[in-house]
């Protein structure tokens, strides 16, 4: 039977190939051993301002089958392994050293995982969302596993070096500079709370790479505060700071990806997004990255109003996410077989697609009742960033309440998709 669905999902990948030029994995920033993603054209009808046809995945026989191989309860067995071997491939043929890093993560001494006096995780009665339980990124268990914080850092380089072939692997450091430079032109801009502390604040920073790089290019910031629900990545990203590895590129034998500098102005907190117990207007910027896509709407907008609350007069939201209105992503949701193997791995993703107009208009709701403004604009091929700021009582806010600058007058997304072809690795020389 495990050799029927191997030969199954080869022969549909094969197929799903044919219709799509490219895809690339990809995920929160990320947390993943994901498939892969696609490309394709045009969205006239978002440059207009008309609204979006829903892309409809296809249908018939190999479809069925491609659904039963993912129902199937070998495909832990078999789809899983077969994940997780492409990305570890993806992430040693670009130089980055996914086992020799994971190998020496997990031996560290005194930490959570290797010693029960430092592991209070077992011991918390901590009450998860139910969306939150489900399985994520291919592990059983969600992201309420060492596994899969472990291989959190190690899955988003790789994810980089697909985004950005080019640049193997510093391919993380511009996919993520790609959404610094969109949000500064957007106007990103950090203000102190009340002339005092300059507070930035973190939803869903895994095991904190996204809240680090945030101290890094805010040296002014007065506290960073990373909130994620899991424990384990907040576990993992705490012992990292503490420990402030060299990475193995650097001429160490050991160590982990990158060199991670000790920073005390940083906090990683368990925590509930849609809940922070924060104090009301009392964060100067509230980023989220690549978050919102692992949510169902309803808790995005929670998600929403949460930052908003704790925003001041005069702060920012920050968003970076897939663009499923970017031509590319459009493309690889209509190529039914494709998707359904993210959707596998992604269990809110149907949601976050269809949802994405009505997550925008909620924003633009919320922040424009008080004069604040929202823009967004294309970061890669197929992702976005998005600013809104909240108003204050002095402010006169801005005529129009949404600035897209995701696409250029001819109807074509305004940034060149860079995606490695789905039988790629590594770019080719």
């Amino acid at each position: 039977m495990s050799h029927f669905l191997f030969l199954v999902v080869n022969v549909l990948l094969a197929a799903s190939a044919a219709f799509s030029p490219s895809y690339v994995a990809s995920g929160r920033c990320s947390r993943a051993l994901v498939l892969n993603r696609s490309t394709s054209t045009a969205q006239e009808s978002v440059a207009s301002g008309k609204s979006v046809p829903e892309s409809q995945p296809r249908s018939g026989l190999a479809q069925k089958l491609l659904d039963f191989a993912l129902n199937s309860p070998l495909w832990d067995y078999v789809l899983v392994p077969q994940a997780r071997a492409s990305i570890v491939k993806t992430a040693e043929e670009n130089g980055i050293p996914w086992m020799a890093a994971k190998k020496w993560l997990k031996s560290q001494p005194h930490t959570g995982w290797n010693d029960p006096e430092h592991n209070n995780i077992g011991n918390s009665n901590y009450e998860y969302p139910e969306y939150y339980t489900k399985s994520f990124h291919a592990y059983a268990e969600g992201n309420l596993s060492y596994d899969a914080a472990f291989e959190q850092e190690l899955a988003s380089r790789a994810i980089g070096a697909r985004n950005f072939p080019k640049f193997k692997a510093r391919g993380e450091d511009v996919f993520r500079g790609a959404f610094d430079k969109a949000l500064v032109e957007l106007g990103a801009s950090v203000e102190a709370v009340n002339g005092g502390n300059i507070v930035i604040v973190d939803f869903g920073c895994g095991t904190g790479t996204s809240t680090r790089r945030l101290a890094e290019r805010y040296p002014e910031a007065t506290s960073l505060i990373g909130i994620d629900l899991s424990p384990y990545f907040i576990d993992v990203g705490q012992t990292l700071l503490k420990i402030a590895p060299n990475a193995i590129s650097k001429g160490d034998d050991e160590g982990w990806i990158t060199t991670i500098n000790a920073d005390p102005r940083i906090q990683l907190q368990q925590g509930n997004i849609a809940n922070t117990n924060l104090p009301s207007e009392s964060s100067s910027v509230v980023n989220i990255g690549l978050v919102l896509h692992e949510l169902p709407t309803e808790i995005a907008k929670d998600v929403i109003v949460e930052a908003y609350r704790i925003l001041q007069p005069n702060g920012q939201l920050w968003i970076s996410e897939m663009d499923f209105e970017s031509p590319a992503y459009k493309a690889q949701r209509e190529n039914a077989m494709l998707f359904s193997l993210l959707r596998a791995t992604e269990p809110y993703l149907d949601e976050y697609a269809d949802g994405m107009p009505d997550v925008r208009n909620f924003i633009v709701d919320t922040f424009h009742a008080d004069n604040g403004f929202v823009k967004i604009a294309a970061a890669t091929g197929r992702h976005y960033a998005l600013i809104a700021q909240k108003g204050s009582s002095g402010s006169s806010g801005e005529n129009n309440p949404l600035e897209d600058r995701r696409f250029l007058k001819n109807g074509s997304y305004a940034i060149e998709d860079t995606h490695l072809k789905p039988w790629e690795s590594k770019e080719e020389a």
